[in-house]
């Protein structure tokens, strides 16, 4: 029977577990290796070495000094870690951290059951495998990043190359074979689970920041301000991810150096004062700024610690009510002048910013005819009080006012508004020379147009408002757009130096107006304007015009008809329609056309009979309804023209044709001269 050669890889457990670099590599500061695993013992011997840890900062290790996160155990200083009395628990790890004067470092000492303990990766060879070579291949040897892991081809040793980085890389699968010396698989490929264990080498980030936190003044003992929270990228499930937080530094350190706690586990900063130290108007600054440590190993000294910034800023509340500066104000204004006369000032300990500063200000007495307001101005908080009607000397040459100030937002329950949040305002008002008033203004008068010039339109009155200064007052004419009126500089009486004619341009649906000044003798002198409306009542004074004075028609026209007339009338009803349409008397044995009436504007001219190609001249009177009637003796131009294939030529005419009335005229000039 053929005897085949069989190599058996036996692990002394599935997962390797790496932490320090492959040997023959330059020094690097710190522990050559940084994870230890020792057997939990029945009971750690005093004075009885527990293992050797090295520590090498590549200087000298000049001032070295270790540190033990248990202080049952310390570190000699040749690195023998040792029990300072029997102990027979000691935890799941122990840290040890090493400073020098150049390097630090942390090493960590796992405890674990017999069942437990880790080792390097061994190969048992079996009977007749000699010339057999072990290949190890994978992420990390032969695939990216490559070369970080090696195999001993004889003894089956696997070691690392270079330092590892779990944040990076926390686990790698990798396939072990055995061949032959021609390189032939005779055993495997077997799985290797490399795990990399974490060591703390990463300290705490704050990574949300900036962190700005707000607690209104005032609040009690214990009230959340805000939640600081930091990250470590190493293995939560160690205590290389185990954080506590603690404040490092307050600023400023008044009224007190410890004006907030932070939860050393939640990581919840929380106020510590009474609420009477809360107080922001008696604050050096209402912003706090804390330096907060996370610190990882849960807050041992071994851990690594990260620091953030936390602004805490004190809100405030209207627990102040504004003040005036002084309990009475004075202002001056002059008679008709309208703006502000006077800013009040106030003071308020409460935050700018908010609606606790702003004052709103209230006139509560002395406005009975609302001639003042008040405003506030949003720069400064000053009440700005203004006039809005303007004020009379000689009606009261004083006012006095009663102002409230109150906040935007009401004040805290126990703060009520006192004496100092009224003021008063004392106002003289100055007197100045006032122009005179018409009464009434406008003024208005109707009459008929066409009145003789001369006529007496009106007689003004205006008075000097200023009383106590016994004044005259004279008057002129401002505006007289038509240039039809004058007035009496003395007594204001108006009169026509035209006619008024009511269909002028100058006259608006009926109303003509004009503007008259009235001067007082004062130095300087006032002056004051008055209008005047003339209603203008229409007379009969236009006769009636006819349109249109030209009409077409053809020589041999079947339809007659030759043109509707129509009439227009520039005064009002009844002096216009309905017109009276008429033909003067026509010449000749035969009457040649008539007039019809269509309506009260309109008639209607048609021919008795085709005429000739010629131009006639056709005699119309059209008369109004006015008392008395105007008439308008007018002519229609007709001419008479030959039209052929729809094309009408009015050019060559023969002589003209008029009415026998124009002929007789003409005979009768001839016989008078």
């Amino acid at each position: 029977m053929q005897h085949k050669t069989q190599l058996t890889l036996s692990f002394l457990l599935s997962q390797v577990l790496l932490l320090a670099c492959a040997e023959d590599l330059e020094c690097i500061p710190g522990f050559q290796q940084k994870v230890f695993y020792i057997e939990q013992p029945f009971e750690f011997t005093e004075d009885q070495p527990v293992l050797n840890l090295v520590f090498d900062d590549c200087e000298g290790n000049n001032k070295l000094n270790f540190e033990v996160s248990n202080p049952d155990f310390k570190v000699e200083r040749d690195g023998s870690l040792v029990a300072l009395k029997n102990v027979s628990e000691a935890g799941r790890a122990l840290f040890v951290h090493a400073r020098s004067e150049h390097a630090e470092d942390m090493a960590e000492i796992l405890i674990v059951g017999a069942n437990e303990k880790r080792g390097a990766l061994k190969v048992i060879r079996s009977e007749g495998t000699e010339g057999a070579k072990f290949r190890l291949s994978g992420k990390g040897v032969d695939q990216d990043p490559k070369g970080i892991f090696r195999i001993n081809e004889i003894s089956g040793d696997v070691s690392v190359t270079r330092a590892l980085d779990r944040e990076a890389i926390a686990n790698y699968e990798l396939e072990v074979e055995v061949t032959d010396l021609s390189g032939k698989v005779i055993d495997g490929p077997v799985r290797l689970d490399i795990s990399v264990i974490d060591q703390n080498d990463n300290k705490p980030m704050f990574k949300e920041g900036p962190y700005v936190g707000h607690v209104m003044e005032g609040s009690p003992t214990g009230t959340t301000v805000m939640r600081m929270t930091a990250f470590d990228a190493d293995d939560s499930s160690t205590d290389n991810a185990l954080l506590r937080y603690n404040i490092i530094k307050q600023t400023p350190i008044k009224p007190s150096p410890n004006m907030f706690y932070i939860d050393p586990e939640k990581g919840d900063i929380v106020t510590v004062v009474s609420p009477s130290m809360l107080d922001r108007e008696t604050m050096e600054t209402p912003k706090y700024e804390l330096v907060i440590g996370a610190k990882d190993m849960g807050g041992f000294d071994v851990g690594l610690t990260g620091t953030a910034t936390a602004t805490i800023l004190i809100d405030d509340k209207n627990d102040h009510p504004p003040e005036f500066t002084k309990k009475e104000f004075q202002a001056t204004v002059k008679e008709g002048v309208t703006g502000v006369i006077v800013n009040l000032t106030v003071g308020d300990r409460d935050d700018p910013a908010t609606g606790a500063w702003r004052a709103v200000y209230t006139i509560i007495n002395g406005n009975p005819g609302q001639s003042f307001e008040i405003h506030t101005n949003p720069e400064t908080n000053e009440g700005m009080l203004s006039v809005v009607k303007p004020l009379d000397y000689e009606i009261s040459a004083f006012h006095t006012l009663l102002i409230k100030v109150e906040n935007e937002d009401p004040l805290v329950p126990d703060i009520a508004y006192g004496p100092s949040s009224t003021a008063t305002v004392q106002i003289t008002v100055k007197d100045v020379n006032e122009g005179p008033v018409f009464h009434p203004n406008p003024m208005t008068v109707t009459k008929q147009e066409n009145i003789p010039i001369g006529s007496v339109v009106l007689t003004v009155n205006a008075t000097d408002p200023d009383t106590l200064q016994h004044q005259t007052i004279r008057y002129s004419v401002y505006k007289d757009p038509a240039g039809w009126l004058e007035i009496n500089p003395t007594n204001g009486t108006i009169g026509t130096t035209a006619i008024l004619d009511r269909e002028s341009p100058y006259v608006q649906d009926n109303i003509y107006t004009a503007l008259f000044l009235a001067i007082d003798s004062g130095n300087p002198p006032a002056t004051g304007t008055g209008t005047l409306h003339i209603t203008l009542e229409d007379v009969n004074d236009n006769v009636p015009s006819l349109y249109p004075t030209l009409a077409k028609v053809c020589d041999d026209a079947k339809d007659l008809r030759v043109v509707v007339l129509g009439a227009s009338d520039k005064d009002l009803h009844p002096n216009t329609d309905p017109f009276k349409f008429e033909l003067s008397k026509q010449s000749g044995p035969e009457k040649l056309w008539k007039i019809t009436k269509i309506n009260n504007t309109h008639a209607q001219v048609v021919l008795l009979q085709n005429l000739k190609k010629a131009n006639y001249n056709i005699p119309i009177s059209v008369t109004d309804s006015g008392k008395p009637p105007l008439t308008n003796n007018t002519e229609l131009k007709l001419q008479v023209c030959s039209c052929k294939k729809s094309r009408m030529d009015c050019s060559a005419t023969d002589a003209l044709h008029i009415s026998m009335t124009l002929i007789l005229l003409s005979l009768f000039s001839l016989f008078c001269l």
